[in-house]
């Protein structure tokens, strides 16, 4: 007969112990196991950024720079005669027709002169005719040898003296028409009159011609202005190419604007070139016409002048905001075929229409990144959004 062995219910109590332990452990490990597959890194979808396509149209080609306006005429207008200053006819700063009389001289002195000198001449031809007949009473005297050749050029002298006397008188005569004209001034053409320098009863003209006031014509305006030596060859080429000869060139027109004004809202055509360029400088003198009838363009105005010279069928546009810089120039960021971003580098035009015109670098099918820029990077794949360029309304600023 066996006998109990006391250890065994403690072995089994340490043997599910044991198996405790290994179930816990086991546990623990599939906890792990499953946050580990929680935490696994997955990367995030590309961004998505708004790409289009840039704008193909024609686009005009313009030279730009700033010139200032001048009056096609301004004239002093002075006293011509002296005399006291007998009257102002017109209201300082007011715009007057050509003839009309703006200043009166003392005319009762010059008026009497004339008549003076009209009498004189009257006299004189009293005079001719006398002489005259009494040269061909001696005339036909001597014929019939009835006096002496002598009296014949006796008679022949004094003709000729009173035909240059009556010569003489004439010339005094319009002398003195001439001067008693001077005692009115009167607008030499259209235009506005500066504030009067003299006083009514102010002796003028004493010794040399007194400034009265000056007389500035609107209407057309000058417009003043320097284009430089590469702009001069592009012209040139251009004007060339349409077969215009330089008289021709008048045919080019001009746009101008005022600073404070948007766009070019004034037009006018080119009216001079000067023959040689400003060897200092660099530059050629060139100036325009503009009309004026508003009278808003003042003498002495900077104004932004621009001339279109060329006409391209076909420009790549985009918006400026799409546009990027760095040390090596401009750039665009273009979408590839795998959606990955790629920097371009370009050259840039001029802006038309409030879109940046792209000289090169850009083809018209490339994607290019027109916003979000800080969003993405060159190498990095992204999910295009594809979108339309909204063109600006039309503006010429």
């Amino acid at each position: 007969m066996t006998a109990p062995n006391p250890a065994t219910p403690a072995r089994r109590n340490e043997a599910w112990r044991h198996i405790g332990r290994v179930l816990s452990a086991a546990a623990s490990m599939t906890v792990l196991a499953g946050c580990e597959d929680k935490n696994a890194y997955v990367a995030p979808p590309p961004p998505k950024v708004d790409v289009a396509t840039p704008v193909q149209r024609p686009v005009t080609r313009y030279i730009e720079a700033t010139g200032n306006t001048a009056p096609i005429k301004s004239v002093d207008l002075v006293a011509r005669v002296q005399g006291f200053l007998q009257s102002i006819d017109y209201q300082d700063g007011t715009f007057v027709k050509q003839g009309t009389q703006l200043f009166t001289i003392e005319p009762e002195t010059y008026k009497l002169k004339l008549e003076q000198a009209q009498a004189a001449e009257i006299g004189a031809q009293a005079s001719v005719r006398q002489t005259d007949a009494d040269y061909k009473r001696q005339a036909e005297l001597v014929q019939r040898q009835a006096v002496s050749q002598a009296t014949l050029d006796n008679s022949t002298s004094a003709r000729d003296n009173a035909q240059a006397n009556l010569q003489q008188a004439q010339v005094n005569t319009r002398l003195a028409q001439v001067n008693y004209g001077y005692t009115k001034v009167t607008a030499p053409f259209d235009g506005i009159v500066s504030a009067h320098m003299v006083s009514v009863g102010e002796l003028v003209g004493v010794s040399s011609p007194t400034q009265l006031a000056t007389i500035v014509a609107m209407d057309p305006i000058y417009v003043n202005f320097t284009v430089n030596e590469q702009d001069v060859l592009r012209i040139r080429a251009e004007a060339a190419r349409r077969g215009y000869t330089p008289a021709n060139l008048k045919q080019f027109p001009i746009q101008i604007g005022l600073q404070t004004e948007t766009g070019y809202p004034h037009e006018g055509h080119l009216d001079y070139v000067a023959p040689t360029l400003n060897q200092s400088t660099g530059t050629l003198a060139v100036r325009g016409l503009v009309a004026n009838d508003k009278r808003l363009l003042l003498p002495g105005y900077f104004v932004r002048v621009r001339v279109p010279f060329e006409q391209e069928k076909s420009s790549l546009l985009v918006p400026d905001a799409a546009l990027g810089s760095d040390q090596g120039g401009r750039y665009l960021l273009v979408v590839n075929g795998d959606n990955v971003v790629e920097q371009r580098k370009v050259q840039i035009g001029p802006v038309d229409n409030g879109l940046r015109v792209i000289e090169s670098g850009l083809k018209p099918d490339d994607r290019v990144v027109i916003a979000g820029l800080l969003r993405v990077i060159p190498g990095q794949k992204i999910d295009p959004q594809v979108t339309k360029i909204e063109q600006p309304q039309a503006s010429s600023k």
